[in-house]
């Protein structure tokens, strides 16, 4: 720019020397308008720099807004600062086939309803507040229903994380899959065995790049299958443990790099109600004696004293094929008052699963998020999603020792078996079908849906996940 301008002020200065004959005094003076001239130019390229680093240097610090399959997300240009929104949400349909007198009730049911927000704080810190207003959650005085997850992870070193609030105890394999990518729509037994959520300290990490993983933490302690905001029973609390290897992660052999095994397990001392166990149809075949404590029939039994958990664990994906499976032992000391003094005995509740699948296309199967290699699109122009057919055999055991003293023989059954099988279809990352068909059968126990006719249940699920 500054270069035409002198060109053009020169040319007028020649043009005008040679039509105007100008005095020597003349073009000194032009001569000074123009360096003064030059002068301003100069100034503007300056500016117009100075203008273009400051925009630049505004690109480089402006957040970034996105809306798409992960949520809706926002960050800071150095990615240090990253906030999503997201959602997870479960339509059920449940519906129960020749279940004699009909105890259960065919019915739709918002399953999961769980927005929440996550991200990371200066890079190192990561969050997750998660609620749930889906069917059947009961408000408390500590949202033990409503507050899934609550928590902070610093993630120090890849060795070394310290996490807390309230998030999944590690203990039971099956339990620790995502809501959004469970095979089935219910989880098998052992995840009943095994404590859900909790609050408390964790140190985690992985070692050797993923070929080793530990968590080791310390929680309030809850019941088998519970989930605590808060210790309301007693002051003691639970340490919880779990190591899982790989060990031919970076094998050149693919089909040994999806091999993992593991064992996890909690220990500590519980006071408080226990809990009962259900059926895949969310019917419970198996609850312990409660009442006022004043006579026989309306005993009261509660948790008093130590419970310790063990739970043996493996799994195994090869392309379309995975498979995995768990063996829980659960272990408490139970109190049983009955108009006199306590009486005490210990139970061993064991459970077992065994779960597989197999995608008809071609996609990858994974323990976590499923991502269709050709997912549908309504255009024309995409593929058919992916499929997958699943299987799982799954049982529990409840101690002889809990009837009829701790347990009523004629309301709840000693042992439960169920198998399944189900299709799944994951039309693209977010949107998922299911159905799936479970047979369960029992020993003891004479309700209607017990040694009698046990329970056939048809599970649907419309999922939507971003």
């Amino acid at each position: 720019m500054r270069k035409l301008v002198l060109r053009t002020a020169l040319a007028g200065l020649t043009i005008g020397a040679l039509s105007s004959n100008l005095r020597a005094e003349t073009i000194e003076e032009l001569k000074a308008m123009i360096q003064a001239l030059d002068q301003k130019v100069k100034i503007l390229e300056r500016k117009q720099e100075l203008d273009k680093e400051v925009t630049t240097e505004k690109e480089k610090s402006a957040s970034v807004v996105s809306v798409g399959a992960n949520g809706f997300v926002i960050r800071s240009a150095d990615t240090n600062f990253v906030m999503r929104l997201r959602a997870v949400v479960q339509a059920d349909g449940r519906f129960y086939p020749n279940n004699g007198n009909g105890t259960a009730k065919d019915t739709f049911t918002m399953r999961k309803v769980r927005p929440y927000l996550e991200g990371t704080v200066y890079g190192k810190f990561d969050y997750r507040v998660m609620t749930d207003f889906g069917s059947g959650l009961t408000s408390t005085t500590s949202n033990n229903d409503f507050v899934q997850d609550a928590y902070v992870n610093a993630k120090l070193w890849p060795e070394f994380q310290i996490q807390a609030g309230k998030f999944k105890e590690p203990a039971g394999l099956e339990r620790l899959k995502s809501d959004a990518d469970v095979s089935f729509t219910e989880r098998a037994y052992p995840t009943s065995l095994v404590p859900n959520r909790d609050v408390g300290l964790m140190f985690q990490g992985e070692i050797a790049k993923g070929i080793a993983a530990y968590q080791l933490g310390i929680f309030n302690g809850t019941t088998d299958g519970g989930s605590d905001d808060a210790e309301t029973s007693d002051g003691d609390k639970d340490v919880a443990a779990r190591v899982f290897f790989k060990p031919f992660l970076n094998s050149k052999r693919e089909g040994l790099r999806g091999f993992g095994f593991g064992v996890a397990g909690t220990a500590g001392r519980q006071k408080g109600a226990p809990r009962g166990y259900s059926t895949p149809g969310q019917q419970r075949f198996f609850s312990y004696l409660s009442g006022a404590g004043t006579s026989a029939a309306t005993a009261n039994v509660n948790a008093d004293g130590t419970h310790l958990r063990l739970v043996p664990q493996a799994s195994y994906y090869w392309g379309p094929f995975g498979i995995y499976g768990e063996y829980a032992i659960s272990d408490q000391e139970l109190s049983r008052s009955a108009g006199g003094p306590l009486t005490y005995t210990r139970v061993q509740n064991t459970g077992w699963q065994v779960t597989g699948s197999y995608f008809l296309t071609d996609d990858q199967n994974s323990f976590g998020q499923i991502v269709p290699k050709k997912p549908v699109d309504f255009s024309g122009n995409g593929g058919w999603g992916a499929w997958e057919v699943v299987a799982q055999v799954s049982g529990i055991d409840l101690d002889k020792k809990a009837f009829p003293l701790f347990a009523s023989t004629a309301t709840s059954a000693s042992s439960a078996l169920t198998w399944g099988i189900g299709l799944n279809w994951y039309l693209n990352r977010n949107v998922k079908l299911q159905a799936g068909y479970e047979r369960t059968d029992f020993e003891g126990g004479k309700g209607s849906i017990l040694n009698q006719k046990g329970e056939n249940v048809l599970l649907t699920r419309i999922q939507l996940a971003f």
